[in-house]
């Protein structure tokens, strides 16, 4: 199987090949998500996409056990699995650093399920996802890695917001997804006696995983409407 192997940065490569792709991280690094392989705050080596299409997932496919079975033989555990139907070559990234602070996000980012946080809860009216990841070079503690993941999502919903979307739904101004799923990383590992408890707005870890999600899921989205024709 062919596959294309690239150093993001010291600590972490990327690896795309058919129908996946991966983020394998040097040593372990905490996590925090709600992704349906690997989700809660844990520790990680690989985070994943796997790209399915429709005849993947049919009525009576559990979607998890799917991506499990998958992510298993592939040899990813202990890590993060994520679900896409967007093409996983179409994956934008962006890496910001301020003061010595660095942050790196690769998002994919589809948007044909586009809704506005507090529409009513329906089926999905269509297929379409915001999957990213965002890593920063500062050890977290638990609540440093959620306050991370508050502005990771901050950032993506005013990316959705500044493009005009509107809600499938109710038509009002989207702010992301139905199926929206945000992996906030950070170093970790039994090297790091001091984790950081915060990483809001007025942190540098705040500021860089902010800006670093903003471009990356900007570029997606941009990316998106071109090959929509919108």
């Amino acid at each position: 199987m062919s596959q294309a192997a690239i150093a993001v940065s010291a600590g972490f490569v990327v690896t795309h090949r058919p129908r996946w792709l991966v983020v394998s991280f040097d040593e372990p690094v905490r996590a925090c998500s709600w992704a349906v392989v690997g989700g809660g705050i844990v520790q990680a080596r690989h985070v994943a996409w796997l790209e399915v299409r429709n005849a993947d997932l049919g009525p009576s496919v559990d979607p998890k056990h799917l991506l499990l079975e998958r992510f298993r033989a592939a040899g990813l555990e202990p890590g993060v699995g994520l679900l896409t139907s967007r093409p996983v070559a179409t994956y934008t990234e962006s890496t910001v650093t301020l003061h010595g602070t660095t942050a790196y996000c690769l998002a994919t980012v589809g948007l044909g399920n586009a809704l506005r946080a507090g529409d009513p809860a329906v089926p999905s009216p269509g297929i379409g996802t915001i999957n990213l990841l965002a890593y920063v070079d500062v050890p977290l503690s638990d609540e440093g890695l959620l306050e991370a993941s508050a502005i990771a999502t901050e950032a993506k919903c005013a990316v959705v917001l500044e493009a005009g979307l509107r809600s499938r739904e109710s038509g009002r101004p989207a702010t992301g997804t139905g199926t929206d799923c945000s992996v906030v990383t950070s170093a970790g590992g039994g090297r790091f006696t001091r984790l950081e408890t915060y990483a809001g707005k007025h942190t540098l870890a705040g500021s860089v995983v902010g800006a670093a999600v903003e471009r990356a899921v900007g570029e997606g989205v941009h990316r998106w409407l071109k090959d929509v024709g919108l």
